[in-house]
C-alpha cells in the first residue's frame, strides 16, 4: 500500500501547469475527433464529392474542429485530465 505523504507537494511552477492544460486540451481533442469521425463529419458525399483530396484533408478538417471545441471547454474532459496531471505533478 503506498505511503500518503505527510506534507502536500510543492506548488507547480506556471510553466508546467501550461504545459498540462496544453496536453489535456490536445487529449480532449483526439478525443473529439475521433468521434466527429464516428459520427459521419468529414465523410464525402456521393454526388459532387471532392474525390480522393477531400478524403485525405477530412481528419485534419475534423482535428481542428475538434482542438477548436476543446478549446472552448468542449465536454470538460481536459479539465479533469488537467487536474488528474496536475496532482500527480511534484513541483
Amino acid at each position: 500500500m503506498p505511503s500518503i505523504p505527510s506534507t502536500p507537494p510543492a506548488a507547480v511552477p506556471p510553466d508546467r501547469v501550461a504545459q498540462l492544460r496544453k496536453v489535456a486540451v490536445e487529449l480532449e481533442a483526439s478525443f473529439l475527433a475521433e468521434m466527429l469521425g464516428q459520427a459521419g463529419l468529414g465523410e464525402t458525399r456521393e454526388a459532387f464529392g471532392g474525390g480522393a483530396g477531400e478524403e485525405g484533408f477530412a481528419s485534419f478538417l475534423r482535428q481542428e474542429q475538434a482542438r477548436a471545441m476543446a478549446r472552448q471547454g468542449g465536454i470538460g474532459l481536459a479539465e479533469h485530465i488537467f487536474e488528474s496531471l496536475k496532482a500527480r505533478t511534484h513541483g
